[in-house]
């Protein structure tokens, strides 16, 4: 018996972990609404999904503005059919020092970043929770947990929406809806956001290695779209970022103080400062990747591990049992 087609919702869909996550339900044959600013960019995902088996409506989107993700929502029901699964995956940084960002830069960063994810959520409960059914994957960051220099817009969204999504979960737990909503929390991606965000810095930005490709985050959150778990981390970087943030920030505050700026620019010089895609999307032909191919990789056994747990948990408790029934033998 062949599963229902779902209907899901992608923000962020023209490039990047926004497009890998279109391509990735669409080889399910997923109905995809494809949401951004860039219509070209956007028609080039499409075309991508249909290539995959999926059937994709593109909605040139600013995800800043609420009524626009209203409308988007509602043509996306209209024309594909009730909502299932939305991802809300857009974002936009600043690679630069705090007193160096324009306080409209930071507020158009917080608001496309943060904001936009909480319209998207808005807007996706309106739908689910009638229904009691969906799932809302909000695509978060180790930054979520461990600030960075260079970086405040970007990591102050992240916090802030983790906060929000802690919020909204204990609100439908207290309805007993079934509507689940999750966080990824993604490592360093090579994605081509390190080509296109706006840039304070006299060197060109890269993702804070290790790097992992976009794919990764794109099954991790069709994981999560199709589970129960609240969170799922991706990386190994992730993990041990999010425990030293536990057990020692101090440590984490003088590590990231020391190195985290070199660790962020390569040694390709720029002229600064770089426009990038902060208040207007940058129409190159671009998909899910950024330049760093090379240093990237295609698996996490962190997510790995994440997606098998219960296999793993049978394994680990058969090996005590076999181990406990040997240690009597011997006695």
């Amino acid at each position: 018996m062949s599963k229902p087609t779902e209907t899901v919702v992608v923000t962020g869909a023209s490039k990047g972990v926004g497009r890998a996550v279109a391509e990735r339900f669409a080889k399910d044959g997923a109905r995809i609404a494809l949401l951004a600013r860039g219509r070209a960019a956007l028609e080039r995902t499409a075309s991508s999904v249909e290539q995959l088996g999926g059937s994709a409506l593109p909605l040139p989107t600013d995800v800043a503005d609420f009524d626009a993700v209203q409308a988007a929502a509602s043509a996306a029901e209209e024309s594909l059919g009730p909502i299932d699964m939305w991802v809300n995956d857009a974002m936009t940084t600043i690679f630069g020092f705090f007193e160096d960002i324009d306080p409209s830069e930071f507020r158009r960063a917080t608001e496309v970043t943060y904001f936009g994810a909480v319209w998207g959520t808005r807007a996706a409960l309106e739908r689910m929770l009638p229904r009691d059914r969906g799932a809302i994957v909000q695509v978060g960051s180790a930054m979520a947990y461990r600030g960075i220099p260079l970086q405040s817009p970007y990591c102050g969204a992240k916090h802030a929406l983790k906060g929000f999504v802690e919020s909204v979960r204990t609100e439908l737990i207290h309805k007993r809806s079934k509507v689940n909503i999750s966080m990824v929390q993604l490592p360093g991606l090579n994605t081509p956001q390190f080509d296109h965000c706006r840039s304070k810095m006299d060197h060109e930005p890269m993702p804070v290695p290790p790097i992992y490709q976009p794919e990764v985050a794109a099954d991790a959150v069709h994981f999560a779209a199709h589970s129960t778990r609240r969170q799922v981390f991706v990386g190994a970087p992730t993990v041990y970022t999010i425990i030293g943030e536990r057990l020692s920030p101090w440590l984490g505050d003088l590590y990231m103080g020391r190195t985290g700026v070199k660790a962020q620019l390569t040694q390709t010089p720029t002229d600064a400062p770089r426009p990038g895609n902060l208040f207007e999307p940058v129409e190159e032909e671009r998909d899910a990747h950024g330049r760093f191919d090379e240093m990237a990789h295609s698996r996490s056994a962190v997510l790995w591990m994440a997606r098998h747990r219960g296999a793993l948990a049978g394994a680990s408790a058969l090996a005590g049992s076999l181990l406990a029934a040997a240690t009597a033998g011997r006695r």
